[in-house]
C-alpha cells in the first residue's frame, strides 16, 4: 500500500480529493441528526399533517407530470440534428 501524503497534510484528515462531503464523517452525523429530527417532527405533528395528504397527492400530479414527460421529443431532435450535421459534412 502505497499513500501520497503531502509533508502538510495530517494523518488522518481529508482533502478534497479523498471524496465528497456525502463519504466523510460529518456528513454521516448530519445524517443522523436529519433522521432524528425528522422522527420527532412526524410524531409529534402527524395529526396536523395527516389532514393535508389529500391535498399533496393532488399537487404532486403536476409536478409528476412536468419532472417525467422532459424527455418527450428531445430523442427525435438529437436525431434530425445527428442527421442534418452528417449530410453537412458529406
Amino acid at each position: 500500500m502505497s499513500h501520497n501524503h503531502s509533508p502538510h497534510q495530517i494523518p488522518g484528515q481529508h482533502t478534497q480529493k479523498d471524496g465528497s462531503f456525502w463519504r466523510s464523517r460529518y456528513s454521516i452525523g448530519l445524517l443522523v441528526i436529519g433522521a432524528v429530527a425528522g422522527y420527532f417532527l412526524w410524531t409529534e405533528h402527524r395529526a396536523h399533517l395527516s389532514q393535508w395528504w389529500p391535498y399533496a397527492i393532488l399537487l404532486l400530479c403536476p409536478l409528476m407530470h412536468v419532472f417525467m414527460h422532459h424527455g418527450h421529443g428531445s430523442d427525435a431532435n438529437t436525431e434530425t440534428s445527428k442527421d442534418d450535421n452528417d449530410q453537412r459534412r458529406s
